[in-house]
């Protein structure tokens, strides 16, 4: 009699009939679009009887499945059995591209997401070879976090538990500087840093060299250059005449490009120049030149004044930043025409609006913020950093609806956790340390939103989305506060609470001064197996391109699984579901399910805007949202949507038109296989600009 199993890596687990019986379904519904019961327990009654005829108590797994298939082939669902066997082989072949990357998969985790693990994220001995798995990555994590407990009088033993828990089931991840260097000796485990650019020699060369330790460490930057002088204004230290700020954002670009953030990812800045500067055409122009500032988002940093005066039609102020003077003024028209034809063009320079990010500026005795992170979500004071974390939506959800407590569970267990990192921190630099623990800001946010929208049948593009967006951040928020402010009675206010907006507010205890922030999630989505921030889909089926030589299908699983029970599946439709990313004019293919199914090819920007507000309202730091336009946009529509942002209260905003960078996902040829869609080994789905 069969009693247990050994397992293809040597582990002996129960003997479970179950398993055998949810194999059979899957095959009866990948062949026939639907599960036939009694076919399906008579064939397990067979297989079941085989296996206990070989007078065993322990069988290998693969002797299993070679009874499985002699059953169907002997019992007549021949079709049945050949869908079963190519599984398996396709099974194999999975196994076998995970082996050849070295990692052994303790968590069942998809091929891309090891794959992503093996080049950043996991250990490797001083010859290169991987020393750990996934899961003791996450115990690496869990357990350097957790020794922040002890200072607080906690058991760090039993929060180390939990802390691995949720990552452990992908609940919630945090950010990659965090998993990577967690628990080895350059403990640099925050992802957004702004760096000031003082208006000297002295002054930017400083945060170049503050640049390149940040990005050494796995951090990205943020660089406001709006104090530095304009072109051709006087230097009087030397009588000579200022280059301007684009001219030095060139050598930050240079610098960047040959920096390796600690030999695992390329450096990411954000540049922003005021709109009042000067040499504000110059800026929004930048890349109109081919490689120029490659290494750089640039954002224009527009104030109320200039948004007043294009929708009244006004001319607006150039103030030179050193004299404090106005120089002259453009029509504030044609500056937004300007950025928006740019825009349209190759996708920069965004916008942030500043007026509205200092309006919730939560430390406002401390200064005015002038700048952001790299994708523009996290705001920050010069020097500030701010580690960030996610939690993954797809995994909330219940037959029914969203679980609001296992939710509310990993919310705190999240904040706690994002304040703990604060405590075991290696900062970069001393005037980093000393701020961010001063203002100790961290950013929750969440990922999976369009994943949890097709479990809940809710079109990404729909009012009933929008209002899902709202109540899911503002719960969040809600118990974020309430954590952080529980975390405070014990362990005290962050340092500069007096004078601070909270204060003002009325409240009496909170521990960080920022507490939720919409990040873009980027290869964190991948090992999450979900989807990208609150990105809709990127599109229904594409191929990877994993190794060298070596690509993979992908397909929306929650779609394969509602063309089955709807009896629409068949691998026509797979396909040309994979040419165009799209549902869109694929027949055989319910409207309704269409409609459920909306990627980023199809969603108005609009909606991309409005989907993008929802979050913003609930959200104190900002949000990460790539809006996609078809080719065929136009600037105007692009204009428009600056204007619609604006007037939702959004605190910036990245357009990207569908090929206006030579780069794009999609490449078509003669041949059925370069005719499909083609992504690259990290793409996400949260820019359709990145690299493939």
């Amino acid at each position: 009699m069969v009693k247990e199993v050994i397992k293809r890596d040597g582990r002996i687990a129960d003997f479970s009939p179950a398993r055998i019986e949810n194999a059979l379904k899957k095959a009866f519904v990948s062949t026939q679009n639907r599960s036939d019961e009694q076919a399906i327990r008579s064939l397990l009654q067979k297989i079941i009887s085989c296996l206990h005829r070989k007078e065993t108590r322990r069988i290998h797994v693969e002797e299993i499945q070679d009874v499985v298939e002699e059953v169907l082939m002997e019992s007549g669902f021949k079709d049945i059995a050949r869908a079963y066997i190519l599984y398996r082989e396709k099974r194999r072949e999975l196994r076998e591209c995970k082996e050849i990357l070295g990692v052994r998969d303790d968590l069942k985790l998809s091929f891309n997401a090891l794959r992503v693990l093996q080049k950043r994220y996991l250990r490797k001995d001083e010859k290169g070879k991987i020393v750990e798995t996934p899961a003791q990555m996450f115990e690496r994590v869990a357990g350097t976090i957790a020794e922040a407990e002890k200072e607080y009088g906690e058991d760090a033993k039993k929060w180390e538990e939990t802390f691995f828990e949720v990552m452990r089931n992908l609940e919630f991840l945090p950010n990659s500087p965090t998993l990577m260097n967690a628990g080895t000796p350059l403990g640099q485990l925050s992802a957004c840093f702004v760096i000031p650019v003082e208006d000297s020699m002295q002054g930017i060369f400083r945060a170049l060299h503050h640049m390149a330790l940040i990005h050494q460490s796995g951090g990205g930057t943020g660089f406001s250059f709006s104090s530095l002088r304009p072109q051709g204004d006087v230097v009087q230290s030397t009588g000579g005449i200022a280059s301007g700020p684009v001219s030095f954002m060139k050598i930050f670009d240079t610098a960047t490009q040959v920096i390796k953030q600690g030999g695992r990812r390329r450096g990411a800045n954000m540049g922003i120049l005021s709109v009042h500067h000067p040499d504000i055409l110059d800026f929004i122009t930048a890349k109109d030149t081919p490689g120029m500032l490659e290494n750089f988002n640039i954002s224009v940093a527009a104030t109320d004044q200039f948004m007043q005066a294009v929708e009244e039609g006004r001319d607006y102020p150039l103030i030179n930043p050193r004299t404090g003077r106005e120089v002259r003024k453009l029509k504030a028209r044609e500056v937004i025409n300007l950025i928006s034809y740019h825009a349209w063009k190759n996708g920069d320079p965004g916008i942030v609006w500043i007026d509205e990010i200092n309006r919730y500026n939560p430390t406002p005795h401390l200064g005015r913020i002038e700048a952001t992170n790299p994708c523009a979500e996290q705001p920050l004071l010069p020097y500030e950093s701010c580690n960030l974390g996610s939690v993954n939506l797809s995994r909330l959800y219940r037959e029914g609806g969203i679980d609001w407590e296992r939710m509310e569970q990993v919310v705190e267990i999240a904040v706690r956790f994002l304040d703990d990192v604060i405590e075991v921190n290696k900062f970069p630099i001393p005037e980093v340390e000393k701020i961010t623990r001063a203002n100790r800001k961290i950013g929750l946010g969440v990922m999976g939103f369009a994943d949890l929208l097709i479990k809940m049948n809710v079109p990404y593009d729909s009012e009933e989305a929008e209002k899902v967006a709202g109540e899911i951040m503002r719960f969040v928020h809600k118990v974020a506060v309430r954590t952080s402010a529980t975390l405070a009675e014990k362990r005290g206010n962050f340092p500069n609470f007096k004078g601070s907006l909270w204060e003002r507010n009325g409240f009496r205890h909170i521990r960080n001064a920022t507490l939720t922030t919409i990040a873009p999630t980027g290869t964190l989505s991948i090992i999450a197996g979900t989807t990208s921030g609150i990105e809709p889909l990127f599109a229904i089926a594409y191929t990877r391109e994993v190794m060298e030589g070596s690509r993979l299908l992908e397909v929306n699983q929650d779609f394969l699984r509602v063309a089955r029970e709807k009896g629409f599946y068949s691998r026509g439709i797979i396909e040309e579901a994979s040419r165009t990313g799209s549902l869109k004019g694929i027949k055989g293919i319910p409207e309704s399910i269409k409609r459920l199914f909306v990627t980023s090819f199809d969603i108005s920007p609009a909606w991309h805007i409005r989907i993008q507000a929802a979050f913003q309202r609930h959200t104190d730091n900002a949000v990460s949202k790539t809006i996609n336009f078809p080719q065929e946009a136009t600037s105007a529509e692009i204009r428009e949507s600056f204007r619609l942002a604006y007037t939702l209260k959004c605190r910036g905003l990245t357009i990207y038109r569908y090929g206006s960078k030579k780069t794009q996902v999609l490449y078509r040829g003669a041949s059925l296989e370069r005719d499909f869609l083609r992504v690259g080994p990290e793409f996400t789905g949260e820019c359709r600009a990145c690299e493939v």
